[in-house]
């Protein structure tokens, strides 16, 4: 059966307002600071993720919760404007939408969110359709959403079973837990893991004294894994071997989303039919290239943009 979609990405959106660069620590007590500037934009990094995919050239389909309210239709709209289709994501008439403030310092950011419904959100939410019709199914935030990472082994497996490839990003654990008694059936339905520098080490645990060895352990579970360490480029391990990339220079004004860019990247030249080493690149473009402006989607890259610098550092994508 034809699919419908190229893309299926479940999990988390939002409005991110984002503020900075904070150049002192953030002070209580009712102290007002000033900031070089603010922004308003969508965020959750399954939302950046599908916008980015969506600029790229893919048919990205939504499948998530916001709340039936200003922030929910903002989200919705946003989406439906970057060419993501949004029939999936559910309006919730109880619960609010979530929101999260970025405060930027230097090359670090704080991030409060208030959840919402993110919490709320779970299986029966991604129509079975979606996963049936789409080519490839990603996930993200996976800690965020708990009632959704219990169903994400069955739905993953569904998708696999129609044809579908799979990938996850689990972004950060707030509890610090980092889950070792779910991930393992999560991991066993996913075909590509996408975690950051940090994160990498934490999923793979006091074994991994490096980060290569951490991407190595990871990839023993199964998955390829490319792993996003920010300026230093990225790497990629099939559970065989390494692969890394320095990616490009940029002179960045906001790093937020650069991660979900990078997936997007990273999806979008493996379903091109590109290896592993060569999406890498792509990957790290898209991601480097995100941080132009302010804000996760603003300055997302199209294909050629992308495959335009991955040119210029020796390999024709075109």
């Amino acid at each position: 059966m034809p699919h419908t979609f190229d893309l299926l990405v479940i999990g988390d959106a939002n409005p991110d307002v984002i503020l900075g660069p904070l150049e002192a620590p953030l002070a209580f007590r009712q102290r007002e600071q000033l900031v070089g500037t603010g922004a308003l934009t969508l965020g959750g990094s399954a939302a950046i993720m599908a916008c980015g995919a969506a600029r790229l050239g893919l048919k990205v389909a939504f499948a998530g919760r916001v709340g039936d309210d200003d922030a929910g239709r903002y989200v919705r709209d946003t989406l439906t404007a970057r060419g993501v289709d949004t029939q999936a994501l559910r309006l919730d008439a109880e619960l609010s939408t979530p929101l999260t403030v970025v405060v930027t310092r230097g090359d670090d950011r704080a991030i409060l969110t208030a959840p919402g419904t993110l919490a709320a959100t779970t299986g029966d939410d991604v129509p079975e359709s979606l996963l049936t019709g789409s080519r490839h199914v990603h996930a993200a935030s996976y800690f965020l959403m708990p009632e959704l990472a219990r169903a994400l082994p069955v739905l993953l497996r569904t998708a696999r079973t129609h044809g579908a490839t799979t990938s996850l990003d689990t972004n950060d654990d707030p509890s610090g837990r980092w889950d070792p008694l779910g991930l393992p059936a999560v991991l066993a339905e996913t075909d590509i893991l996408l975690p950051n520098a940090r994160e990498a080490r934490h999923l793979a645990g006091p074994a991994a004294d490096s980060l290569e060895a951490a991407a190595a352990l990871l990839a023993a579970r199964g998955p390829l894994v490319a792993v996003k360490n920010g300026a230093d480029g990225a790497l990629c391990h099939d559970g065989r071997a390494l692969t890394t990339t320095g990616g490009i220079t940029v002179t960045p004004l906001d790093t937020v989303g650069a991660g979900d860019s990078f997936d997007a990247g990273f999806v979008a030249a493996v379903l091109a039919g590109l290896s592993p080493a060569d999406a890498l690149d792509v990957a790290a473009a898209c991601g480097a290239l995100s941080t132009r402006a302010h804000g996760g989607t603003t300055a997302q890259a199209t294909w050629d943009e992308a495959a335009a610098h991955v040119t210029r550092i020796g390999k024709n994508l075109a």
